[in-house]
């Protein structure tokens, strides 16, 4: 039964979800009854519908993994990972590896919207104090100029042409940023999503830097989750272009997925996608060396999320300075357009 028009999952609910999963599982209850009482304590709440309906779902088929696709909110990455879990026996760890893996989803998605709600906070401040500069502070002072009934010089009035100028184009400049950064918002929770963040990628290259850090994070969380379970390189490969919102990541991982159905061995597959960088290949080569590819696809999956959450605090600190040094920029170019001119007419009048 799909679920039209409601509202996604968020990634802090789906973590919730897992990791009460895994208690109910660890705890030796019959998962019926545990997602019964999981359905009990969500009352009230806006996914109780959604709980209950896995309850009951499970309680019809005794499968959280059929009980989880009757309802299209669930993401496929989830469902299919809960179907893995049942089929291989290890359904309490991969609940807890899911729960680790949304809980770092949900870190960085609170980076990034943090990291566009303050300066586009500040944009919206440094708009609407330049409009009050030029629409009403400007006009009082060339009042008080025309009220003193003495000429501006010539270089007084291209001053204060000047000052004016350079309030309304940067005004225009930072509403149409602003108003862009907005727009996308909108468009992001759209179907255009996927082209909305190609052309920003296309746009500004450290954000595709940090796109592709990502998609590497999230790469290596889901292959260490995977083959900490016994499942399959080949397998993980195959269902990971769906959890990857970057497509050129996406495309890469097809292209490892191919290498490994082609015979490739996997340090090599993963070296010839170039999705990690040259020390983390190493990292793999010693991990599959020594047994150790989970481990070493988990750390790896941890400094790559350091790395986005590191990038991201460094474009926000340069951004913050930079909107607020503009600001007194051209806070002080009108203020002096206006203050020279009315101080060279105060002194001849002296």
């Amino acid at each position: 039964m799909a679920a039209k028009g409601k509202k996604a999952v968020s990634s802090s609910e789906l973590s919730s979800f897992c990791s009460q999963v895994a208690l109910i599982l660890s705890a030796g209850l019959p998962l019926y009854d545990g997602m019964e009482t999981l359905a009990e304590t969500t009352k009230g709440t806006e996914y109780a519908d959604l709980y209950l309906s896995a309850s009951k779902g499970v309680n019809e088929t005794g499968s959280l993994y059929q009980a989880l696709q009757q309802d299209d909110r669930w993401p496929t990455y989830l469902v299919e990972m809960t179907g893995i879990g049942e089929q291989t026996g290890q359904l309490e760890s991969v609940m807890n590896g899911l729960s680790e893996y949304y809980a770092r989803e949900d870190r960085i998605r609170s980076s990034v919207i943090n990291a566009i709600t303050y300066p586009l906070v500040l944009g919206v401040m440094l708009v609407l104090i330049i409009a009050i500069m030029l629409w009403k502070v400007l006009p009082v002072f060339q009042r008080v100029l025309n009220s003193m009934g003495a000429e501006l010089s010539r270089s007084g009035s291209a001053l204060m042409s000047l000052g004016s100028t350079i309030g309304w184009v940067v005004l225009v400049l930072v509403g149409i940023v602003v108003l862009a950064v907005v727009v996308c918002a909108l468009l992001l929770k759209t179907n255009a999503r996927e082209g909305v963040l190609k052309l920003v990628r296309r746009l500004f290259p450290p954000v595709r830097m940090l796109s592709l850090k990502l998609s590497s994070s999230r790469v290596a969380s889901v292959l260490s989750m995977m083959l900490s379970s016994g499942f399959p390189t080949g397998e993980a490969m195959r269902l990971m272009p769906s959890i990857l919102s970057d497509g050129e990541a996406a495309a890469k991982v097809k292209g490892i997925h191919n290498d490994l159905e082609s015979g490739v061995a996997f340090a090599d597959a993963m070296a010839s996608s170039k999705l990690f960088d040259g020390l983390h290949e190493r990292m793999i080569r010693m991990g599959v060396a020594a047994g150790r590819e989970d481990q070493v696809m988990a750390k790896i999956a941890d400094i790559y999320e350091e790395q986005v959450e590191d990038g991201i605090s460094r474009m926000v600190a340069i951004i913050e300075p930079t909107l607020i040094a503009l600001l007194s920029i051209v806070i002080g170019a009108i203020l002096l357009s206006v203050m020279l001119p009315m101080a060279g007419i105060l002194t001849s009048m002296i």
